[in-house]
């Protein structure tokens, strides 16, 4: 009883590791983040900030290969409108307190090995501002 006991935990090993690597492999060979992955909604935080915010963004109706919707605030009852871009690997958003003034930005990269699903980067709510690491997180 042993033994079969031995002999089926080694034959059970590497399949679990062989799961877990295919689990953690990086994104396919060639793969860029495109303006399309942008759309959808993001759930995310701001270092320094309590509360978290959730982006929601589709296809912008007017300019082609940008991004155009909303951002909230946990905890607020307003949302801005925001409008962003993708442009050699750079992620652009951009948001409006008063719908005219840029009172947001957000400059980031898909993280490594993601494929799309994580963006990290700086958030700054004016250019006096210093700069806030984010992260935010593709919802299915």
């Amino acid at each position: 009883k042993t033994l079969v006991f031995i002999a089926s935990s080694a034959y059970l090993m590497p399949a679990t590791a062989q799961n877990t690597a295919q689990e953690s492999s990086a994104c396919p060979a060639g793969w860029a983040m495109t303006d399309k992955q942008l759309q959808g909604e993001w759930v995310g935080s701001i270092n320094h900030q309590s509360e978290s915010v959730r982006l929601v963004l589709g296809p912008h109706p007017e300019w082609q290969g940008m991004v155009k919707g909303s951002v909230e605030r946990a905890g607020s009852a307003s949302s801005h409108p925001m409008v962003g871009d993708l442009n050699n690997g750079t992620i652009t958003l951009e948001e409006s307190a008063d719908g005219t003034h840029i009172t947001g930005t957000w400059l980031g990269e898909a993280s490594p090995a993601s494929c799309g699903q994580e963006i990290r980067g700086s958030f700054s709510a004016s250019e006096d501002d210093a700069p806030q690491d984010f992260v935010i997180q593709k919802q299915p």
